[in-house]
């Protein structure tokens, strides 16, 4: 990308109501794969049609084609089942819960087909903007390893990390070669290391946060050694039909991402409400770096300002110089199938719409 953007979505979209169904038949065998996919077509044209009309400088498919934004790396690779009882925490307003991983490491991790090269085909060939696809970090497996089920195969996580890695690497030199120029990698797992629970459940588990936040970090790094790429990075806390993995500031985590990260040009941060902290530990962006600021929130149906918005990317502005900066949603609209009941497509417009209507406020040229 040549152009500063200025405005952008993180991924996901709501999935349509005729595209739930669709799915759900495909499922049931009832509905057959060409039939299917002229429906997935469909529903993506509409997703960039929604983008394109909303101003957006940057879009992507939708995440459309996912059962769940992780599907590059759990739906299409073998060595991953579910296992009965296996749980991770996620907190509600009413308190933490527990609830069961749908698939869990049992295997060695082995590359069976791309949905991204599908993905971004197809859109480039329908979109006027630049088109992103978006890619789970490798670290996210970490949150599929069990101590108990994976040891057999992986006795040391980061080896699986480094295989989840490589599977990632591949998929990035292959939508390179078909010409995509942004791609996004989603790392909810950093940021979740900001909360002292979490990193106490991560070492229980046998997973040393230090070496995460070391080890790691060159891992998901050694993903953008590709040139000609744009490559950003998206840190929330997890947002799951209203629930959260985490609370924090980005302090524990900032000063190794931003230092570790140097393949990332782009620096998609939570800060759409208080548990993702003060602007603070922007403070240690690179010069070179841009920070899109994720202030626009898919957690709720209030629709924000223009003016609470601007308001919020001043107070950023304090920390990283004004023309560093760009906007965002907070995170995708529905990271799975399944997406928070209060949202509803005309609310994604609006809040869509409001992307591109504060970023128009505050970079007025």
């Amino acid at each position: 990308m040549t152009a500063p953007v200025r405005a952008e979505v993180v991924g996901s979209l709501l999935r349509p109501a005729h595209l739930v169904r669709a799915r759900a038949a495909r499922r049931d065998g009832l509905l057959g794969a060409a039939a299917f996919k002229q429906v997935e077509d469909r529903a993506v044209d509409q997703a960039i049609a929604l983008q394109e009309g909303s101003g957006l400088g940057v879009v992507t498919d939708g995440e459309l084609r996912r059962g769940i934004f992780t599907g590059p790396v759990t739906e299409n690779v073998d060595g991953l089942e579910y296992v009965p009882g296996v749980t991770r925490t996620w907190y509600t307003a009413q308190g933490p819960v527990q609830e069961e991983l749908p698939l869990v490491v049992t295997g060695t991790l082995r590359f069976r087909r791309s949905v991204a090269t599908e993905e971004f085909a197809y859109a480039r060939a329908r979109a006027r903007a630049t088109v992103k696809v978006t890619l789970p970090s490798p670290l996210m497996m970490f949150l599929r390893w069990s101590p108990e089920h994976s040891t057999a195969a992986y006795p040391d996580a980061f080896a699986m990390a480094a295989d989840a890695a490589a599977i990632v690497r591949e998929e990035v030199r292959e939508l390179a070669a078909l010409g995509c120029r942004y791609v996004q990698i989603d790392a909810p797992e950093i940021a979740t290391l900001v909360q002292q629970e979490t990193r106490d459940w991560y070492e229980g588990q046998g997973i040393s946060t230090d070496r995460i936040l070391t080890e790691g970090l060159d891992l998901l790094n050694s993903v953008t050694d590709v040139e000609g790429v744009t490559f950003g990075v998206h840190l929330c806390r997890g947002n799951r039909n209203g629930r959260w993995m985490a609370a924090g500031g980005y302090d524990h985590v900032a000063e190794a991402l931003f230092r570790r990260c140097s393949g990332f040009h782009r620096f998609l941060l939570e800060y759409d409400d208080e548990r993702s902290g003060d602007f603070t530990p922007l403070a240690a962006t690179p010069p070179d770096r841009t920070v899109v600021l994720g202030l626009v929130s898919t957690k709720t149906s209030r629709v924000e300002t223009v003016d609470e918005i601007v308001s919020r990317v001043r107070e950023a502005a304090e920390h990283v110089d004004t023309d560093r900066l760009a906007l965002s949603t907070q995170c995708g609209f529905a990271s799975m199938v399944e997406a928070h009941p209060d949202l509803t497509e005309d609310v994604q417009a609006a809040k869509l719409a409001l992307v591109t209507d504060a970023a128009a406020a505050v970079w007025a040229d």
